[in-house]
Formats: structure tokens, sequence, C-alpha cells
């Protein structure tokens, strides 16, 4: 039996290639489109592969869990030269056509709020975002739900016989990861003694790329709207540039930055 797939099958170009719908007639609300749709896929693929290491990590195959995290980071450094191409747009260009926004925002990205969740940062206040009974809304809970990816990493570190406190292990998944010394002091020992804790230590220094991309796309951010609309509002009612600002000083996996000034 022939095959009769074609290349604009397979990737259902059909749909993909008509799915921009500007508001306006004006030149550059296409490229806006495109980057935030382009962005929302790469959110898709880095979600994939999160999910992938997350079930290896938990399984104890560790080591195979290192080629989709590297995934991340390099996926990480794409979306954080798309800023680029973004920022080709000057503020007349996106006031131009700002108004046909209305109250859509990046806030309402769940993609991008389900994967903060996987790293840790949780925050319940991002569901209401979302409609009731909606799948986003539904894959945003289990997320807030689920051990985070530095919940699993953490669990490797007490399967070692690394002292892990019982109040981490245990703890509530859905609030906010809190730095424990005790965490810091188990990952400490990991750097120290590298050869004998080698999986410990390449995951570790895979899930600090990963944090290092995510701060470098977040500043890009920062950057990327502060050059196009200063410090106005976001179309969603944030504070722009200002809440953006504040993010930067999010880490997911925070003993894996301070233990450094200890070695």
């Amino acid at each position: 039996m022939t095959n009769t797939t074609t290349y604009a099958s397979y990737l259902g170009l059909e749909r993909l290639l008509t799915a921009q719908h500007p508001t306006s007639d004006r030149h550059d609300e296409l490229l806006f489109i495109i980057i935030h749709q382009t962005k929302e896929l790469w959110l898709k693929e880095i979600i994939h592969e999160v999910r992938l290491a997350k079930r290896l990590i938990r399984s104890q195959e560790v080591e195979p869990a290192y080629k989709a995290l590297a995934r991340v980071s390099r996926i990480q450094t794409i979306m954080t030269l798309s800023w680029d191409v973004l920022a080709t747009m000057t503020p007349a260009d996106y006031l131009s056509f700002r108004g046909g926004l209305g109250t859509s925002s990046g806030f309402q990205s769940w993609q991008f709020r389900t994967l903060e969740y996987m790293l840790g940062l949780k925050d319940a206040s991002f569901l209401s975002f979302q409609d009731e009974g909606s799948e986003a809304l539904e894959t945003l809970k289990a997320a807030l739900e689920a051990p985070s990816l530095y919940d699993d990493a953490i669990q490797r570190l007490a399967a070692h016989d690394l002292h892990v406190p019982a109040e981490v292990l245990q703890r509530d998944v859905t609030l906010p990861y809190e730095p424990s010394p005790a965490v810091e002091d188990a990952w400490l020992a990991v750097y120290r003694d590298t050869k004998r804790y080698w999986e410990l230590y390449q995951l570790a220094e895979k899930l600090v790329d990963l944090d290092d991309a995510l701060l470098t796309w977040r500043h890009k951010h920062v950057l990327t709207v502060e050059r196009i609309i200063g410090g106005k509002r976001g179309t969603g009612g944030s504070d722009g540039a200002g809440y953006l600002q504040r993010t930067l000083q999010r880490r997911c996996f925070p003993e894996l930055w301070t233990l450094r000034t200890r070695l």
C-alpha cells in the first residue's frame, strides 16, 4: 500500500499556516503573532521533555534524563534569541495594533505556568486565569499538585543516603519550595565529592543550566518590553516591565546556586 503522506499533510501546514488572525492591517502584527505562537510550540516540546526527565529520575534512570534536560536548555536558547527578532518592532509599530489585543496577556499562557509549576515555582493564583472546566485548567492543577522536577531530584539525594529532612521529603508540593540548609549541605557534599556522586553532580549541573537559561530568557523579555513599551502597564493589567523585573529574583533550584559560595 502506497504511503501518500506529504510534507504538508504530515506537518499539518494547512492548519498551521492559517492559524494567524491579525486584528488589524498593520504589517508588524503578523510578526507579533508568529513569535508568540512559536513560543507556545516550543513550550509544548519543553513540557514534553521535562515530563520525560521526571519519569526517568523517579524510576532511578538519572543519566538518560540528562539528554532531555540538555534539550530543554537548547530550546530555551532559541526562545531567548526570538526576543531579538521581536525587538525589530518599534514602539510605534506595536502601538499601531496594541488596542486589538484587548485583555489578552502572557499571564494567560497556561503552558508557561505549567512549566513553572513543573520546575517548582508554585503559585496557585495563576489558576484564576483559566476557564473553569477547561483542559488548560486541569493540566495546570495536575502540575500544581504533583512533585516538581526539583522535588524528584531531592528524592535522589535521599536515595544516595544524603541527609534530607523529612519535612522536605514530605512537604506540601502545592506550595512554593522553601530553601533548606540541610538540602544545601547535601548538594554541597555532592560537589565536594563529584567522583562518588557523579550521577547527582551531573544532574545538578543540568538543572543549573536550565535555571540559567530561564533567567536569561526572563532578562531578555524585560529588556524587550522596556524597549517597546517602556513602563506602560501590560495588556492583562500587570505593571509590565516592573512585574517582569521581579521575576528575575526567582530560582527554581535555589540551593544549587547558594552552595557555590561555600565551595
